[in-house]
């Protein structure tokens, strides 16, 4: 892995844990995040000692991380969170894969990087059991976060419709064939997201609500079997058997606290899930997947022929270079890198569909 790549990536870290310390409101995690942002720093310098390079270069953070910063005042900074871990997740995982194809001996310390925030948080004795529940929930959250929605969504629509288009473009030079496949193209691809995302959210939720009610009716009509369920789980988590007993004895006294305990630790269910509504996911998906499939189709409002299809390219081009560079905010690679990947990919996508398109419009005249 790159040494500059590395130091970069533990000082744009330190950077956003400063960040969310400065403007985390329970003073204790603030504290613990504070510390994360000192220990990446100090990361940062032992890298740079280790190999000879001066304190004195150390790197500001990067643009990515400034942009991150941004994202954290406009949605929330709950999204720095689970960026950071994903970015500590796949440290871990590049330094396993070095070594592996260097036949390198594994160290407790190649994985233990991700877990450092989550190890503090649980043995610092003034984080209350309600602060971590919420930090629990914060970071659960943020995989599914609406940012990343938005960004593959947009280009699933931006690459079919720019494809189909172009499509159309080289078997027909009119207009209006284009202007009218174009909408359809967006209309029905939209549609078709909207459905699968609603059928998504709908069936998962029958799914888990069933499953939810068959653990309250096994706790209805075999309160001693679950009893012993719950005690089960509390010695699965190291904690001695007459005490665990007891404490199950006592939660099932409680059927709604005790079907909270087994649908969350028995059937991994988290209850928030299950809020979200399905027609709001259906509509956004409709409407990020339309965003991006409208850029294509813009020219052929105005004008038509081989200078609409120009105009579609450069737009689309511009789309999906920003779509590409907007990934990088998941991923932390190279911002050129990544924009002109998608603007390749895109283009050659449309490039096959336009020569197919000119085949067959110069076929059928023939």
């Amino acid at each position: 892995m790159d040494i500059f790549k590395n130091i970069q990536t533990e000082v744009d870290a330190s950077y956003l844990y400063k960040i969310l310390a400065e403007h985390e409101e329970d003073k204790n995690i603030a504290t613990i995040f504070f510390q994360m942002s000192e220990i990446e720093l100090g990361h940062a310098n032992a890298f740079m000692k280790k190999n000879n390079i001066d304190i004195s270069l150390l790197p500001k953070p990067s643009t990515r991380a400034k942009i991150l910063n941004i994202i954290g005042k406009t949605i929330g900074y709950d999204y720095i969170l689970g960026v950071l871990m994903d970015t500590e997740k796949s440290l871990s995982n590049s330094i396993i894969n070095i070594k592996s194809k260097n036949k390198s001996t594994r160290s407790i310390s190649d994985t233990a990087h991700v877990t450092i925030l989550k190890n503090i948080l649980e043995n610092n004795p003034k984080v209350s059991g309600a602060s971590l529940a919420r930090f629990e929930k914060r970071h659960r959250s943020v995989g599914g976060n609406a940012l990343r929605a938005a960004v593959l969504g947009g280009n699933d629509g931006l690459v079919s419709n720019f494809s189909l288009v172009m499509g159309i473009a080289g078997a027909s030079s009119g207009q209006k064939e284009v202007l009218l496949t174009g909408i359809a193209g967006l209309l029905a691809g939209a549609l078709s997201m909207a459905l699968g995302e609603w059928i998504s959210v709908k069936s998962s939720q029958e799914l888990y609500e069933n499953q939810m009610q068959l653990e309250m009716d096994e706790i209805e009509t075999n309160p001693e079997g679950e009893e012993k369920e719950i005690a089960l789980i509390y010695l699965s988590k190291g904690i001695p058997e007459a005490q665990a007993k007891q404490m199950a004895s006592e939660i099932i006294l409680n059927k709604d606290h005790a079907h909270e305990i087994l649908i969350k630790e028995e059937l991994g269910i988290n209850p928030e899930d299950l809020k979200g509504s399905a027609m709001e996911a259906a509509i956004t998906s409709f409407v990020l997947f339309a965003f991006g499939a409208i850029i294509p189709v813009l020219p052929f409002f105005f004008i038509g022929g081989m200078q609409a299809v120009l105009f579609s390219t450069i737009l689309s081009a511009i789309g999906l270079f920003v779509i590409g560079a907007a990934i990088t905010l998941f991923t932390g690679k190279n911002v050129w890198y990544s924009g002109f990947r998608q603007v390749l990919f895109g283009l050659i996508a449309a490039a096959i569909t336009f020569g197919i398109g000119k085949l067959i419009g110069v076929s059928i005249i023939g």
